[in-house]
Parts: C-alpha cells; sequence; structure tokens
C-alpha cells in the first residue's frame, strides 16, 4: 500500500502533463487535418509561410494555390495554416483603412 501512495505525486504529475499539453496538442491537430481535408477550389487560405491565396485547383497531397494574378503555385495539403474569410464576408477582418474612419484628417469646410 505504501508502494502505491509513493506513486500517487508522480501519477498525478503525468495526468496534469496531460490534461495541459498533450490533450490540447491532439485536438489541435484533430482539426487542422479537418480543415485541410475540407478544402475547395475558391477558398482563401494562409499557409504556414504566411502566404495569402487562393485554392484554384485539388489534388489528394497537393494543392495549386494562386498567390497573385498568374502567380500559381503547387503547395503540399499540409502547408495550409488556416481558410480566411473573403474581404466582406461575415468574420473577415476590418480593413483599417475604411475612408470614414477616426484616422481621417479631413478638415476642408
Amino acid at each position: 500500500m505504501k508502494e502505491l501512495v509513493q506513486l500517487l505525486p508522480l501519477i498525478g504529475i503525468f495526468l496534469l502533463i496531460y490534461l495541459l499539453m498533450i490533450r490540447p496538442t491532439m485536438r489541435r491537430n484533430r482539426d487542422l487535418a479537418a480543415l485541410q481535408s475540407a478544402l475547395g477550389v475558391g477558398d482563401e487560405v494562409m499557409l504556414t509561410s504566411g502566404f495569402f491565396g487562393t485554392v484554384r485547383a485539388l489534388d489528394d497531397e497537393r494543392l495549386r494555390v494562386e498567390l497573385a494574378d498568374a502567380v500559381v503555385v503547387s503547395v503540399a495539403r499540409g502547408a495550409v495554416a488556416k481558410v480566411v474569410a473573403p474581404a466582406g464576408q461575415p468574420g473577415a477582418a476590418l480593413d483599417d483603412t475604411d475612408e470614414t474612419g477616426p484616422g481621417d484628417l479631413d478638415t476642408e469646410s
């Protein structure tokens, strides 16, 4: 019985490491794999390198991503970090170059 009591702190530490580090990483990897498998033509994506582009073609393991006009690259499906909502769609990042924003210093009267 004493041996079991001596192992309890070690078991507790392992459980804490599992709950705080291993489980969230597994969930994040599962979510990323689901996102990468659900990609479709026309999706706006951000690659792990930081480039933004539009998916133009799909294969099993590769994507053809258009980064700019007439610039299409072939990347591994695993290089997609996230799907980005296109401008004007709900969830898109706000553009701080709005003409009527608070930074507008037009003082003509």
